[in-house]
C-alpha cells in the first residue's frame, strides 16, 4: 500500500472513530449551542464578503465541488453574498466552465452591487424570487438543463418551505453530486436560539429532511462528511444523490 493511500485509510478509520465518540459530541453539541448565542458565524469573510457559515462547512464544500466538479452550482439563499463567491471562486480555481446560479427572494441593493462589482461575479448569476415560486423552477430548470448540478438549499429555514424546496430542486441532481441543506442544525436547538424566527427547533429543516429521505431511494445522508466536520451547521443536510431513478 503507497503512502498516501495509508494516509486516507488512517483518516477515513480517524473519521468513523471521532463520530462514534459521544463525548467529543456531547462538547461539540455544547459548543455549537455557544456559537450560535455569540453569532460566531457572523464573524468571517470570504474575498471581502461575509459568507456566514461555520469554516468546516466552508472546507467540506471545496472538497465536495472538488470531487463532484459540477456544471452549475444552484444556490437558495444569497443573503450578503459571500457563500455564492466561495462558490464562484472554487469553479475559478478547478478551471471549468461553470457558473453559479444565486436565488434570493430579496436581493438588497448594495448586496447586488456589491457581488457583481467582485472579481467573481463573471461566473455568478442572480435571480430574484421565492425559490419556491413555479416562475423561479421554471428559469432554474431552464438554465441548468442538462447540466451536471450542485444544490445548497439555504434560504427560508421553516419545515414547510424546505420540504418545498427537496421536492422542487431534487430532481436537478445526479448520481454522485449533493443536496445539500443548511442550517439542520435548528432542530437541535431550543426555540430561544431562534427567537423572532419563523422556525425553530419544532420546525426547522432536518424535520424536513427526515420526510425527505422516507420518500426517496435517490439520496442518502454523507455520514462520514459530518463526522469529519463535527462541527457543522447541516447535521443530517449533507445528502448524496446514489441514483438517478
Amino acid at each position: 500500500m503507497s503512502d498516501h493511500n495509508e494516509f486516507v485509510k488512517m483518516t477515513k478509520d480517524n473519521v468513523a472513530c471521532q463520530g462514534a465518540d459521544e463525548r467529543f459530541r456531547s462538547v461539540t453539541d455544547k459548543w455549537i449551542k455557544s456559537s450560535v448565542e455569540n453569532k460566531y458565524t457572523y464573524n468571517f469573510t470570504w474575498l471581502g464578503r461575509p459568507i456566514i457559515q461555520y469554516p468546516q462547512d466552508i472546507l467540506a464544500l471545496q472538497e465536495i465541488i472538488f470531487k463532484v466538479k459540477p456544471e452549475i452550482i444552484v444556490e437558495a439563499g444569497i443573503a450578503r453574498g459571500g457563500s455564492i463567491i466561495f462558490s464562484a471562486s472554487m469553479l475559478e480555481l478547478i478551471g471549468s466552465p461553470a457558473e453559479v446560479l444565486g436565488i434570493d427572494i430579496d436581493i438588497r441593493s448594495h448586496n447586488r452591487e456589491a457581488i457583481l462589482a467582485h472579481p467573481m461575479s463573471k461566473r455568478i448569476q442572480l435571480l430574484q424570487g421565492s425559490s419556491v415560486s413555479a416562475e423561479t423552477i421554471a428559469e432554474v430548470k431552464k438554465r441548468v438543463g442538462n447540466k451536471k448540478a450542485l444544490v445548497i438549499l439555504d434560504s427560508n429555514h421553516t419545515y414547510e418551505h424546505v420540504k418545498q424546496e427537496l421536492e422542487l430542486y431534487s430532481p436537478l441532481v445526479q448520481k454522485d453530486s449533493y443536496l445539500i441543506v443548511f442550517d439542520t442544525v435548528i432542530d437541535d436547538l431550543s426555540d430561544e436560539l431562534s427567537a423572532g424566527r419563523p422556525w425553530g427547533y419544532k420546525n426547522g429543516p432536518k424535520k424536513a429532511v427526515d420526510e425527505f429521505l422516507q420518500k426517496t431511494n435517490r439520496f442518502e445522508i454523507d455520514e462520514e462528511i459530518q463526522n469529519k466536520l463535527m462541527i457543522t451547521a447541516a447535521p443530517s443536510g449533507y445528502l448524496k444523490c446514489i441514483s438517478n431513478g
